[in-house]
């Protein structure tokens, strides 16, 4: 199949946010929400071409991963939390959650807390999107919204669902688990360090469920039931990696100080969510559904058959190790210390975001086997223009 990411050509791509990346000149002043003096002393009054090109991207990352999150937590989210209510919403209307009661079931083998996780992760991200969109028009640059041209992917079939196309499909996922072992080694991605195994290499290798249709549900709990969750599960915390490291990345780049403030802020708690589901991911029950099989990830053995030593096996497999291992940082000669990774500016963060998100067949149209929605086209346009912006 052709490279989803080489394939898409500047000239095919739609520009329905052209005003916002190319021709953000003027963009209008709002008034800074931080004290005169600071940002006087410390960066221009106003957002720069660069910062709004950044935050344009991240609005409409924000509503690509809004997107997501709703479906999953339709089907799988909590219904209540007891005194205080589930009332997930996007645009005026109400997100309906745990639809598919036995896909709750198998979230909750990974955590009793699963379902609550999911709809608080939901409303965070809708939450990141209308923010981002209400900032941008509070400087004078449009807002985001990728629906109209771009919601094209079916939902799923389970009643009760939002009869409305989606921006993301969750029925065919190549999840890439390295995040595990690239937060348990002490090389660090920006050095060059890796590459980095997966937790669960058979997901890396074909293309999975990690939402039920109809016709995966009425029997129980099953094996297959099991493993979509155990999917999802592994899902939520490659989806969260990208934006732990996604926003230091670009927090370099900005000149305005309170966008800096915005980065740092939404980015802190992408950091939370990726925790909570590094966390519960290495609770996945292990079992084999067809080609896809959930290893025991206890440390007492590598899935991909490359180590041998004990020691490292343990310290690369065991599932409690969720802290980052201290690696290097800025200069070898420095003590290795626990960071975020990468965040290197060098790397194109943006660019790699999109990449990332497209091979793990987010966009995938089954109307056309192997193709992509014209979505990755525009989001690669956004990203190359958000990883172009500098510091003044």
């Amino acid at each position: 199949m052709e490279n989803p990411v080489r394939a898409v050509g500047k000239k095919n791509r739609r520009s329905f946010l052209k005003q916002s990346v190319v021709g953000v000149g003027a963009v209008g002043v709002g008034v800074s929400l931080l004290p005169t003096d600071l940002s006087a002393q410390n960066g221009p009054e106003k957002p720069t071409k660069g910062d709004i090109a950044i935050l344009t991207f991240l609005s409409a990352l924000e509503q690509v991963e809004a997107d997501l999150w709703i479906q999953y937590a339709e089907l799988g989210g909590a219904t209540n939390q007891g005194l205080s209510p589930i009332d997930l919403s996007q645009d005026g209307q109400k997100v309906s959650t745990g639809l598919a009661p036995e896909y709750v079931q198998g979230l909750q083998v990974l955590d009793t807390d699963m379902p609550q996780y999911v709809a608080d992760n939901t409303d965070d991200e809708i939450s990141h999107h209308s923010f981002l969109n209400n900032y941008l028009m509070s400087k004078g640059a449009p807002p985001v919204d990728l629906n109209p041209q771009f919601a094209v992917l079916p939902h799923s079939d389970v009643p009760g669902v939002a009869q409305t196309k989606r921006l993301t499909n969750l029925r065919n996922l190549t999840v890439d688990t390295s995040w595990w072992t690239r937060y348990r080694s002490v090389t660090d991605p920006d050095f060059g360090g890796g590459p980095f195994e997966n937790a669960v290499p058979d997901l890396a290798k074909g293309q999975f469920p990690a939402i039920p249709f109809q016709a995966d549900l009425g029997s129980g709990l099953t094996n297959h039931l099991q493993a979509i969750a155990n999917t999802a599960g592994f899902h939520f915390a490659f989806i969260e990696q990208g934006g732990t490291s996604l926003y230091p990345t670009l927090a370099q780049q900005v000149s305005n100080l309170e966008v800096l403030r915005v980065l740092l802020s939404i980015g802190g708690s992408e950091i939370m969510h990726f925790q909570v589901w590094h966390d519960k991911a290495g609770n996945a029950k292990a079992l084999t559904d067809g080609a896809l099989t959930f290893p025991v990830l206890d440390g007492s053995n590598d899935p991909n058959g490359i180590l041998n030593n004990p020691n490292a096996i343990a310290d690369t497999f065991q599932a409690n190790l969720i802290m980052p291992e201290p690696t290097t940082f800025l200069d070898p000669n420095f003590a290795p210390v626990a960071i975020i990774r990468p965040s290197s500016s060098k790397l194109n963060g943006a660019v790699a975001a999109v990449t990332g998100f497209v091979d793990d067949g987010l966009f995938l149209d089954p109307s056309t086997p192997g193709k992509n929605s014209p979505i990755v086209g525009e989001l690669m346009k956004l990203a190359e223009a958000a990883d172009a912006a500098r510091r003044t």
